[in-house]
């Protein structure tokens, strides 16, 4: 199933919704990247589109921000889930897209699951995938990315935060087990094609899209 491109969509929303970690409810759901993933996806009336999302915490609170193409409705995910009192939020995302120049920093904070290819030493060929180790290797995934995907990052002005594994099960608990590593990444980048860096902005990054990974934030610099 193909991402979205943000030159075809008219309308992109941003939504957030704080995650109540004291429910029962939401400690299951924490437990699996594929239970999240289904959450997700029940807040939408249209079809199985791909929709970007990842978890963060801020301030002692968790909360979970998906990127789509169409307004959710989490009021059943709230109840199961959040925090009552506080909902769930949805903004326009073009307001965002529309401010981003040529040359303009922004601040940003990436979730990703940076891999590398061992090619085969007996034919060259590409082989197994592979998750990217220390951060060495991990900021280098992220370097020889970003020139294609329209900014750059100067030397020292970013870095990988945080790292995880999550292994889980796609659906049933008799299906193969899905392994993925998480790393966090944070810094300043510049936007070199403004083009190229929007569509990034609602295509995501990497692998893993469909469980929380992929997500680029980005926060304007004065």
């Amino acid at each position: 199933m193909p991402w979205q491109n943000c030159e075809r969509r008219e309308d992109m929303y941003l939504t957030r919704m704080e995650l109540d970690t004291d429910k029962r409810s939401t400690r299951r759901l924490l437990s699996s990247r594929s239970k999240i993933h289904g959450m997700v996806e029940s807040a939408f009336a249209g079809g199985r589109e791909r929709r970007l999302w990842r978890l963060d915490s801020l301030g002692g609170r968790l909360y979970i921000l998906v990127l789509s193409e169409e307004k959710p409705n989490f009021e059943a995910a709230v109840r199961e889930y959040g925090n009552p009192k506080e909902g769930f939020l949805t903004r326009e995302y073009e307001s965002l897209l529309a401010r981003i120049t040529d040359q303009s920093r922004w601040r940003f904070r990436l979730v990703a699951n940076p891999t590398q290819s061992i090619s085969r030493a007996s034919t060259g060929q590409r082989g197994e995938v592979r998750a990217c180790v220390g951060a060495e290797q991990q900021e280098s995934w992220l370097k020889k990315r970003a020139e294609k995907n329209g900014f750059t990052l100067e030397e020292g002005g970013f870095r990988a935060v945080g790292n995880s594994w999550h292994i889980f099960h796609k659906r049933e608990e008799k299906d193969g087990a899905v392994s993925l590593r998480e790393v966090s990444f944070e810094g300043v980048l510049t936007v070199t094609d403004v083009e190229k860096f929007k569509e990034l902005l609602c295509r995501g990054m990497g692998r893993g899209r469909a469980y929380g990974m992929g997500l680029l934030t980005i926060m304007r610099l004065p």
